[in-house]
């Protein structure tokens, strides 16, 4: 079964051709310091919130980086839920009964294997709660996240692997990031998405056709770009690959635009020398 996760499904749905350079050719293009560093910090802040799921001792990690340990420490106050794992009411029906960092869970969907992996599951005989950490400092549009396919993907995915109805779940983001010098008694914002039997079905009926979709991108060898009026091309690390760079672009002149072009270079895209 071929494995699909959000960041395959957010692709498929973008851009077919994007997914068949990404997933299937295996090409990427070059990271900027500023994404490398944000993807580093956004490591190391799960990590720490693994050992401190698992109570293994967090001191040392957190005191290697003041700005962690602040932001941590900020979660910890504004949600202490998190790091309890108990339900708010206390009523004894609600007693815990499964917790977990870094939790994955799959689900066969057709000739598929739909993967996620929960930042933190908690889950008790009522209700089912995600928990996610963004580590990005400018949080997305609350509608714009309500839609994307982590969303909807993490959702569906624990109501088909448990008893609880789409009701009971629930998914939050938390924003940990603070910046090296927060403003005093900052705390982190977070999104909390409900769900519904009819985001349910509508999440299956979506799943479906995308994926027949796949299937038949696979069975023709044919995987289309995707419509230049989307918009998407002019900042796409693919657009020389797929003869959609902009008419204006200028020659690129920095290390980071040359090593993109480079990575771009196909035998066929480059003009033979006369000899």
């Amino acid at each position: 079964m071929l494995p699909l996760s959000q960041s395959h499904l957010t692709l498929l749905d973008a851009c077919p051709r994007k997914y068949q350079y990404v997933f299937f050719d295996a090409l990427s293009g070059p990271s900027t310091y500023e994404q490398q560093t944000t993807a580093q910090w956004g490591s190391q802040f799960h990590l720490l919130m693994q050992q401190r799921s698992l109570d293994l001792p967090v001191e040392l990690l957190s005191q290697a980086n003041a700005e962690m340990a602040a932001s941590m420490a900020a979660l910890a106050k504004a949600a202490p839920e998190v790091f309890e794992h108990l339900p708010a009411s206390g009523d004894p029906s609600e007693a815990l009964t499964f917790s977990q960092s870094e939790h994955r869970r799959t689900l066969a969907f057709g000739r598929y294997l739909l993967t996620v992996v929960y930042d933190l599951v908690v889950l008790s005989s009522q209700q089912g709660q995600i928990f996610d950490w963004k580590t990005h400092q400018h949080p997305p549009r609350q509608s714009w996240l309500q839609n994307d396919w982590q969303t909807r993907l993490y959702l569906y995915v624990l109501c088909e692997t448990t008893a609880l109805s789409p009701e009971q779940l629930s998914m939050t983001y938390w924003f940990v990031r603070l910046g090296d010098a927060p403003p005093s008694g900052q705390e982190p914002g977070f999104y909390r998405f409900g769900y519904s039997a009819a985001q349910h079905q509508q999440t299956q009926r979506d799943l479906q056709q995308l994926t027949d979709r796949l299937t038949r991108m696979q069975q023709q060898a044919d995987f289309p770009k995707v419509a230049i009026e989307k918009g998407l091309c002019d900042r796409c690390l693919f657009n020389v690959r797929c003869d959609r760079a902009p008419a204006s672009a200028p020659s690129p002149s920095s290390p980071q635009q040359l090593l993109q072009a480079a990575s771009q270079l196909t035998a066929d895209s480059v003009e033979e020398i006369p000899l």
